[in-house]
């Protein structure tokens, strides 16, 4: 059935629960791909904004309104039933996000950011659960970010097995010049069209695209790009991307390969690999037409194509030099065998450029916060380090998490030894104070093979 869809589960029987409604349209878009949707709108109703305010961090900060998670609560069934009223008279109008700057760690450089306010977080938290159950059933295997059940660990798990077993020779690695602030909203409007068919739902998200940022008491609306801090914004980014580069690589460009031909994307960020040199210089020309149509552009200081894999491996040797490597998602991935020798594999270690933001991100926390009491010194950086091992503690990354827990207290000495006069605090008594407020060890807590079927 590929007519518009014209019946959803709002004219269902009644006493169905939102999340078995979006269950239905989830089943019926994955058994139709050319189905549309014409009755969405009405799932943000009060059970479902509910949900995503519970959902809600404590400690999200404040929009333009001012108003927190807590001050809401304090009305919330009265502050639900007023937000519903408003959305389905259609007289909801979204609130400019206010504009943050936070230091960039280790630089100079302020990055900016955008909070939406508080009902924003909401009705966008409510629009992403809807669409989410349409186009999960859409995006294809290859497309990690921000995705329900997916991670930056399954991305660098699928490039692996690619490039160890699918006879690749030649990658690109590829990023995407200010990609939130490129999108064409026109063009998105016409993607989204593909599935949604209520115009309820489109205007509402269109009111977000154009209710722009607040900073210095100015509003300031921008024709491009999708909603600064929004919590809909990865969805939407995602969106753009399955129909401007992931569709085309997948239904036109890798079928015109010679040789094996794959992409991996998280987000903005993706690398493609080749097993025949023509087939990557053929991508990296094509890949900016491609882009260029919708607006968007290819960063040169971060996208390349190297020789990697066992060929390349082997080419190195023979002329005794190292193989290039390439960086994705905070690692850097070099040519290396396994333990025996025997076979070629794709290993990954901390990239320099991470291991230094993050370095000097804990610095900038340590002297903001070196006058806390010790004990919860302690236990913050303790905090800190289970969540560095959490994500860079991964297959042969022994080293670099080693390295970085080794600078860590280095840090931590030297500026809790600055709070005394005396200035006493030398390695012995660091120790033993480690002993007593005691700090995870570094240790490998991800397997980034994939396991055996």
């Amino acid at each position: 059935m590929s007519e518009r869809s014209k019946e959803t589960p709002s004219t269902r029987s009644g006493g169905e629960t939102v999340t078995t409604k979006l269950l239905w349209i989830a089943e019926r878009a994955r058994r139709d791909s050319k189905a549309q949707f014409s009755s969405l709108f009405h799932l943000l109703n009060e059970e479902l904004l509910r949900e995503c305010f519970q959902q809600l961090s404590a400690s999200s900060a404040a929009g333009v309104d001012e108003v927190t998670k807590t001050g809401y609560a304090e009305h919330l069934e009265t502050n639900l039933q007023d937000l519903v009223g408003r959305l389905h008279k259609m007289a909801y109008q979204p609130q400019p996000v206010r504009r943050v700057y936070l230091p960039k760690p280790g630089t100079d450089k302020l990055r900016p950011i955008g909070v939406p306010a508080l009902e924003d977080k909401l009705v966008q938290a409510g629009l992403v659960k809807i669409l989410a159950a349409i186009y999960e059933q859409d995006f294809i295997e290859d497309s990690y970010g921000f995705r329900p059940g997916r991670s930056c660990h399954d991305a660098l798990r699928a490039l692996g097995q690619t490039i160890d077993f699918g006879a690749i020779n030649y990658i690109v690695e590829a990023d995407l010049k200010s990609f939130f602030d490129s999108v064409d909203r026109s063009w998105l409007g016409r993607f989204l069209e593909h599935r949604v068919a209520d115009k309820k739902v489109l205007r509402i998200i269109t009111r977000f695209l154009k209710a722009g940022v607040m900073e210095d008491g100015a509003v300031h609306v921008s024709a491009t790009g999708t909603v600064q801090g929004g919590v809909i914004s990865p969805l939407l980014s995602n969106l753009y991307l399955h129909y401007a580069l992931d569709l085309w690589f997948e239904r036109i460009f890798r079928k015109s390969c010679i040789g094996t031909a794959r992409l991996t994307r998280f987000a903005d960020d993706f690398v493609a690999c080749f097993q025949k040199k023509e087939d990557a210089e053929r991508f990296q020309t094509a890949l900016i037409e491609r882009l260029a149509k919708f607006g968007l552009e290819i960063e040169p200081t971060k996208t390349k194509m190297l020789e990697f894999g066992g060929q390349a491996l082997a080419k190195a040797k023979a002329s005794e030099r190292k193989p290039e490597t390439f960086d994705f998602l905070g690692f850097t991935h070099y040519c290396s065998t396994t333990r025996d020798g025997k076979r070629f594999r794709v290993k990954r270690k901390t990239s320099a450029k991470k291991f230094r933001v993050k370095l000097a991100a804990f610095k900038e926390w340590l002297k903001r916060n070196r006058t806390k009491p010790t004990r919860w010194i302690w236990e913050q950086v303790a905090a800190k380090l289970r969540g560095h091992y959490a994500y860079f503690g991964v297959t042969d990354n022994s080293r670099s998490i080693r390295q970085f827990a080794k600078e860590v207290c280095q840090l931590l000495r030297k500026w809790l030894n600055r709070r005394g006069k005396r200035r006493c605090l030398n390695w012995e008594k660091f120790n033993l104070m480690s002993k007593r407020f005691a700090l995870p060890q570094p240790r490998v807590m991800v397997s980034l093979f994939l396991p055996l079927a």
